[in-house]
């Protein structure tokens, strides 16, 4: 029997993630393999930590590419700072918040868990006030939380985390690349991400850094990190001078990474971040007019990633659907709390552009048109158009 190869479909990834790659990214991953051990790759891999470094905003040693998807970077993070009996407060207004805690729990830590309404951000004399009572070693914070839409400030938190001496730990999965997040200038200790959105490459790598105090703390832990293949005293020698084996990295991967990062600082994390915004804004203009509003708290609303409400009158799935059949495009569906009640619209890196943002609202408007909703598609684009030429953008 002749077994035919797979030709996926082809979609625009305006989910939460993934995202689609960057030509230059798909180019960088036909090259030729080499050994993990090669000179040449792991002189790549000297190349990846100092991008990153850059990319992160911080002058760590402890920065590297965990060969796993980002939520093994959570657990990565969690695992080397954590042991049993440690205090950690995680703060959680979504459906990674909660991960969090599940992740803390299970590394056998006495796990303080501070909830706030899904859609809604942490003020920070609530979290002073939780410190002050637990005293926790960790603090765990998601950045951008991907299931809400919801940017939670980090300007103070580092401050605030000295002050009661934890380690500060955030999720910066939906983050970076697309909007301001600054390491060393925050405070944060520990930081993991993801390699399939705002860095625009396939999934399978979690960037991770850790600060100098977090890497004393690890260095000083009194019983074996409980993950072997996360164990960043393990892989510290991998990605150091010693290149003592560990496993065998996903050369491709790195390859990507590679490249995505030099778009990443080729087009500068400042321009990068303005033009995250500038786009939202566009596509803001156009739901408005499209008469959807948002379900994050509106000094919140994440750029990269939007968070709908569905209106009353329509349904989540034949949207989704029809997005999906008619278009080729791929928008999110609610989780948790936001099952069935917000579609989740991504632009990430390489995604957020001026011809996506006209794309997903001149084919949202169309699809919800033909479920009953009175609101012109073309005056979306309108808006988005006009928004556009107030702001001089070009591209």
């Amino acid at each position: 029997m002749s077994l035919l190869p797979f030709d996926p479909p082809r979609r625009l990834l305006l989910g939460p993630g993934p995202s689609d790659c960057h030509p230059r990214v798909l180019r960088a991953m036909s090259a030729p393999l080499l050994g993990h051990l090669d000179p040449a790759f792991t002189g790549l891999m000297n190349q990846l930590q100092d991008m990153l470094r850059q990319a992160y905003r911080t002058k760590n040693p402890l920065t590297m590419a965990i060969s796993a998807t980002g939520m093994a970077g959570m657990e990565c993070c969690l695992v080397n700072l954590l042991e049993e009996g440690d205090k950690i407060v995680v703060c959680a207004a979504g459906h990674f918040g909660q991960r969090m805690i599940e992740v803390a729990g299970r590394a056998r830590a006495v796990v303080t868990a501070l909830q706030a309404p899904w859609g809604s951000v942490f003020d920070l004399n609530v979290i002073r006030e939780t410190l002050g009572k637990v005293r926790p070693k960790v603090l765990g914070i998601v950045h951008a939380e991907t299931s809400t839409g919801a940017r939670q400030p980090l300007e103070e938190l580092g401050k605030l985390c000295k002050e009661f001496d934890t380690l500060l730990v955030v999720d910066a999965v939906t983050s970076l690349g697309c909007i301001e997040l600054e390491l060393d200038r925050f405070g944060i200790d520990a930081v993991y991400s993801c390699t399939q959105k705002g860095l625009s490459c396939p999934p399978g790598l979690s960037p991770i850094s850790f600060s100098e105090k977090a890497a004393d703390v690890l260095r000083t832990r009194k019983s074996p990190v409980q993950s072997w293949y996360l164990d960043l005293t393990l892989l510290m020698k991998y990605w150091g001078q010693d290149r003592f084996y560990h496993h065998t990295a996903p050369i491709t991967m790195n390859y990507a990474l590679h490249e995505g990062l030099r778009i990443v600082l080729e087009e500068g994390m400042e321009n990068r971040w303005k033009r995250h915004k500038l786009h939202h804004e566009a596509l803001k203009a156009g739901l408005s007019e499209l008469g959807l509003a948002y379900a994050t708290e509106a000094s919140a609303i994440l750029p990269q990633l939007n968070a709908i409400l569905i209106p009353s009158g329509l349904e989540d799935l034949p949207v989704r659907k029809a997005m999906l059949e008619d278009f080729g495009i791929e928008i999110g569906a609610g989780l948790g709390d936001f099952k069935g009640k917000i579609w989740r619209i991504g632009l990430m890196g390489y995604n957020c552009r001026k011809d996506i943002v006209f794309t997903v609202l001149g084919a949202l408007g169309s699809v919800l048109k033909r479920q009953g909703w009175k609101k012109d598609p073309g005056a979306a684009l309108a808006a988005a158009d006009k928004f556009y030429q107030g702001s001089g953008a070009s591209a």
